[in-house]
C-alpha cells in the first residue's frame, strides 16, 4: 500500500464522521486515534481556546488529570508559540521552554527526558480555535514532512470541530445559543469554578439541567454535603431565559432566626429595633432573575408558611407595611436533607415541599462518579500549582490509586481541600523548581469509615453500632455528640460554641433543641 493510499484509509473514516452527530468526546477521541495512525508518538493532546487558557478536550498518553487542568497560556511559553505559528511548530531537543506536560506524560517519570516535541494552532476562519499537540520520548521522532503532515491534517481537525458546532447549531434556537455561550463565560471566569466530569452519573445530571433550565419551572436541587449544589444552580441560571439578570444566593442556615423574614422580604423604616432604614430583601433584589435559597431544609416553619404564600402568589410584604409588592423571580432552592422525611417528621411543611420539589434535580455524591476523580483533582492540582508558584505538580501511581479508592464521604469539597493539604506537604520536602509529586502519604486519606488523622478536635470516635440504623439517625447522633464535645471544651459557652463550629448561634439552639439537648449549663458570651 503506497503513503497516499495509507493515509487515505486512515482519513477516510474521520470524513465520514463529519456527516454524523457524534458525542463530542467519542469525536476527539476518533480524530486523535487517526492523528496517531499517521505519526506515532506516545502522547497527543487536542485543546481549546477558552478566553486566556487552552482546556484539554481529548488526551492520549498524558494521565487522567491532565483533562481537569486548564493552561494559561501566558505562562505557557510553548503553547503560546503553537497558537501564534501560521503553521506548524517542532521544538528542538534542545529548547528550554518550559514543557506544560512535564510529568504529565504516562510513559515518564518526573520531568521528561531529552524528546521530540510539535504542535498545530486549530483555525476556524481566521480565529484562532485551539491546539493539537505531539510529544514523543525519542529524540528527533519527527521529520519535516511529519510537520507539513501535521499541518495538513489541522486542517481537517479544525473541520471536524467545526462541523460539530454547526451539527449542534442546527438543534438550538439562537436564543438558546446565547444561553448557552453566557454559561460558558460563567464557568471560565477565573474566579469561578465549573462543573466538570465525564461519568454516566454526571451526564445523567447535565442531561437532566440541558432540559429544564430554559423553563420557568421551580428547582429543588438534592445532594449531600459537598457535592456542588451551588454550582449547579449557577449553571442553572446561566442556561436560563434569565442568564441577563441577576443571581441572589441566600444560605437559609446563616440566617439567625429573628432576621429570616427581612433577609427574605424586606422591612420598613421603624419596622423593628434597629430598623433605622427601609431595606429591600432577597426577593425583590431578584425580581426579574434566579433566586437560590440554599439549605432550605434549615427555615423555620413559620418562616415556610410565608415563603409558601409568596410563591403561590407572586406578592410578599415587607415587615412593618401594608402595601404589597409583586415578584418576578426563578426559584432554585437546595438542600442535604431528606425534605420527604423531614415532612413525615413535621419538621416541614408538606404544600411547600410540593412547592418546591416541581422538578427535583439529584446531584450524585463522588463516590457514584468514580471516573470523575481524577479529573476533579487535576483541576484542584492545577489552581494550586498556580497559586504556589510551582514550576509542575503531579500525582503518583500510588495517589490516583488512593483517590480511587477512598468512598469521599465529603464529596468534591473534600477533595478539594484534600488537594490543597497534599501540595502543602509535599512542598515541604521540595523545591518550587522542581516537578512536585504528590504521594500517598501527603494525600493522608483515612481507611474506609474511618475519619482521617487531620481531622483534630472532633470528639473520641464511638464503635460501629451492632445493628444498623438509619442514615438520618446516625447524622443526628454524630451532630449531638460533635456540639456535647466542643460545649464541653468551650466551658459550656454557647456563642464561643458556635463560633469553633462554624456557625451562627441561633441556627445552634436550633439544631441543639431539634436534637433534643437539654439547654442546661450552656450560657452565652458575657455570662
Amino acid at each position: 500500500m503506497t503513503p497516499s493510499s495509507t493515509m487515505l484509509a486512515a482519513l477516510l473514516p474521520l470524513i465520514t464522521d463529519l456527516t454524523h452527530d457524534l458525542p463530542d468526546e467519542l469525536r476527539y477521541q476518533r480524530l486523535l486515534d487517526t492523528l496517531r495512525q499517521l505519526l506515532p508518538c506516545d502522547a497527543v493532546a487536542l485543546l481549546r481556546l477558552d478566553q486566556e487558557a487552552l482546556v484539554p478536550l481529548a488526551v492520549q498518553g498524558l494521565s487522567d488529570d491532565t483533562l481537569g487542568r486548564r493552561f494559561l497560556v501566558s505562562g505557557q511559553p510553548r503553547l503560546r508559540a503553537i497558537l501564534d505559528a501560521p503553521h506548524g511548530i517542532r521544538f528542538p531537543a534542545d529548547c528550554d521552554l518550559p514543557d506544560p506536560y512535564d510529568g504529565l506524560v504516562q510513559a515518564g517519570s518526573g520531568q521528561l527526558a531529552v524528546h521530540d516535541c510539535m504542535g498545530c494552532a486549530l483555525r476556524i476562519g481566521e480565529q484562532p480555535w485551539g491546539v493539537l499537540t505531539l510529544d514523543a520520548l525519542q529524540a528527533d521522532r519527527f521529520s519535516d514532512d511529519d510537520l507539513q503532515l501535521l499541518h495538513t491534517f489541522a486542517s481537517l481537525a479544525a473541520a471536524t470541530v467545526a462541523a460539530s458546532s454547526r451539527l449542534k447549531a442546527l438543534s438550538r434556537s439562537i436564543e438558546e445559543e446565547r444561553r448557552r455561550a453566557d454559561a460558558y463565560r460563567l464557568a471560565a471566569a477565573p474566579t469561578s469554578q465549573r462543573l466538570l466530569g465525564y461519568s454516566t452519573a454526571f451526564r445523567e445530571m447535565m442531561a437532566a439541567i440541558d432540559l429544564v433550565a430554559a423553563s420557568d419551572l421551580t428547582v429543588l436541587i438534592m445532594g449531600e454535603t459537598g457535592v456542588g449544589k451551588e454550582l449547579v444552580a449557577r449553571q442553572l441560571h446561566a442556561q436560563s431565559q434569565r442568564a441577563d439578570k441577576v443571581l441572589v444566593s441566600v444560605n437559609c442556615a446563616a440566617l439567625p432566626e429573628n432576621l429570616v423574614e427581612s433577609e427574605l422580604f424586606g422591612h420598613v423604616r421603624g419596622a423593628f429595633s434597629g430598623a433605622v432604614s427601609d431595606r429591600s430583601g432577597k426577593f425583590a433584589m431578584a425580581d426579574g432573575g434566579t433566586l437560590f435559597l440554599d439549605e432550605i431544609g434549615e427555615l423555620p416553619l413559620t418562616i415556610q408558611a410565608k415563603l409558601l404564600r409568596v410563591l403561590q402568589g407572586g406578592q410578599l410584604q415587607r415587615i412593618g407595611s401594608d402595601r404589597e409588592h409583586r415578584t418576578d423571580i426563578r426559584l432554585i432552592a437546595a438542600t442535604n436533607r431528606d425534605l420527604a422525611e423531614e415532612v413525615r417528621a413535621g419538621r416541614f411543611r408538606a404544600d411547600l415541599y410540593h412547592r418546591l420539589s416541581v422538578f427535583p434535580l439529584r446531584v450524585p455524591p463522588l463516590r457514584e462518579r468514580q471516573r470523575d476523580v481524577l479529573t476533579l483533582a487535576g483541576t484542584f492540582i492545577e489552581q494550586n500549582r498556580r497559586r504556589m508558584g510551582l514550576r509542575g505538580l503531579r500525582l503518583s501511581a500510588a495517589a490516583e490509586q488512593a483517590l480511587l479508592a477512598h468512598s469521599w464521604p465529603g464529596n468534591v469539597r473534600e477533595l478539594e481541600h484534600l488537594v490543597a493539604r497534599a501540595v502543602l506537604r509535599a512542598m515541604g520536602r521540595c523545591s518550587r523548581a522542581e516537578i512536585v509529586t504528590l504521594s500517598s502519604t501527603d494525600l493522608d486519606i483515612a481507611t474506609p469509615g474511618v475519619l482521617p488523622a487531620h481531622a483534630a478536635g472532633l470528639p473520641p470516635a464511638h464503635p460501629a453500632p451492632a445493628a444498623p440504623m438509619p442514615l438520618r439517625t446516625a447524622v443526628d447522633l454524630f451532630q449531638k455528640q460533635l456540639i456535647q464535645a466542643t460545649l464541653q471544651q468551650q466551658g459550656g459557652n454557647l456563642a464561643a460554641t458556635a463560633r469553633a463550629l462554624g456557625m451562627d448561634r441561633a441556627n445552634l439552639a436550633r439544631l441543639a433543641n431539634r436534637l433534643g439537648m437539654t439547654a442546661k449549663g450552656q450560657r452565652d458570651a458575657g455570662e
